[in-house]
């Protein structure tokens, strides 16, 4: 693929983060050195460890943008939500399945995940942490799926 369609691509995905656009916003300039990071959590399907860093919420659908840092070697359990979620790699090089499909994402990714769609994320053991930013369609919930054994 072109640079010139690829960054088509990552400009087009970045649009999707952005808010309604009959949200009211405040301008915001963030750098990644600066982020103000939730302390480590995780447990319960959630990746052991994981951090947040809300960066704000659309007052129309409830939906909130924030980044979330996935430590190494960590793993989020097969979970959906009710909202579509857009997500773009800034860090790390984590694998995504979606659906019956897996997928090796490297920073610039860019992901689309419809609203109850059964999806996990693992950051390999030995590379290096995790960044993601997240823009949700609405509220958060998670919806953890128990796998069958036979």
């Amino acid at each position: 693929m072109s640079k010139s369609i690829s960054m088509a691509f990552l400009v087009g995905g970045l649009l999707a983060l952005a808010p309604a656009a009959s949200a009211q916003v405040e301008p915001l300039a963030v750098d990644l050195d600066d982020l103000e990071w939730s302390p480590p959590g995780g447990g319960n399907g959630f990746p052991i460890g994981v951090r947040t860093a809300t960066q704000g919420y659309d007052p129309i659908s409830n939906g909130r943008t924030y980044y979330a840092l996935f430590p190494t070697g960590s793993h989020f359990d097969l979970h959906w939500h009710t909202y579509d979620e857009y997500v773009v790699v800034v860090a790390g090089s984590p694998k995504i399945q979606l659906g019956e499909e897996g997928h090796e994402l490297s920073v610039g990714s860019y992901v689309v995940i419809p609203g109850k769609l059964n999806h996990s994320w693992n950051v390999p053991e030995g590379g290096e942490d995790a960044i993601i930013l997240v823009r949700r369609a609405g509220p958060a919930d998670f919806h953890f799926v128990e796998i069958q054994s036979d």
